[in-house]
């Protein structure tokens, strides 16, 4: 059984003893003292799609979904659909853009260290790796004498996502992105 606060964007939750998929996570930090941290997390039914939001404690527990978890390889687009292959029996499922909605900016040909959810043999969404590295294709040039400080410009990676990077990564770089909350981790 997870924490609420340890919940990722595509796990596999029971509620009421239907299957839901985690899409969105919001976390809000209470200002008076003792209270504790709100998790804002929006549901969708896995067979239905129905969006369903709810509010728990960070240190509530949900109950895991009764589904399979295999690990895959992200294979390739065509159209709407998003293929995926099992490394060990090649065999291959496919979602559609609804199923991977906010995550398909972190998608890259062969990308490894997914795992996709499956129901009855259907599949219902993934769970992505915590850090994915990604190419730099646009950001302003690095500043003379840039250091380390907490200063950002932004950056367009090969894939469209748009991240905050510190002042000394300069385009063609490969960075770190934390897939979960879309921040900057290192370069890879």
């Amino acid at each position: 059984m997870p924490k609420v606060s340890d919940l990722k964007q595509g796990s596999a939750i029971e509620i009421k003893g239907e299957p839901y998929a985690v899409k969105k996570i919001e976390v809000r930090n209470p200002t008076s003292r003792g209270a504790s941290t709100l998790y804002k997390i929006r549901f969708a039914h896995m067979n239905t799609k129905q969006k369903l939001d709810k509010s728990f404690k960070g240190d509530d527990f949900l109950k895991e979904a009764d589904c399979a978890r295999l690990m895959v390889q992200y294979s390739y687009q065509e159209g709407d659909n998003y293929t995926f292959m099992n490394l060990e029996s090649y065999e291959q499922y496919s979602l559609n853009v609804e199923d991977l909605e906010g995550q398909i900016k972190y998608l890259t040909e062969g990308l490894e260290g997914i795992i996709i959810l499956l129901l009855d043999d259907a599949p219902l969404g993934i769970e992505l790796p915590a850090a994915i590295s990604l190419e730099i294709i646009e950001t302003p040039p690095s500043m003379k004498g840039a250091s380390s400080t907490n200063r950002t410009k932004p950056a367009i990676l090969s894939t469209g996502l748009e991240v905050q990077v510190p002042e000394y990564i300069e385009t063609g770089e490969i960075i770190k992105v934390n897939s979960d909350s879309g921040k900057f981790i290192s370069r890879a």
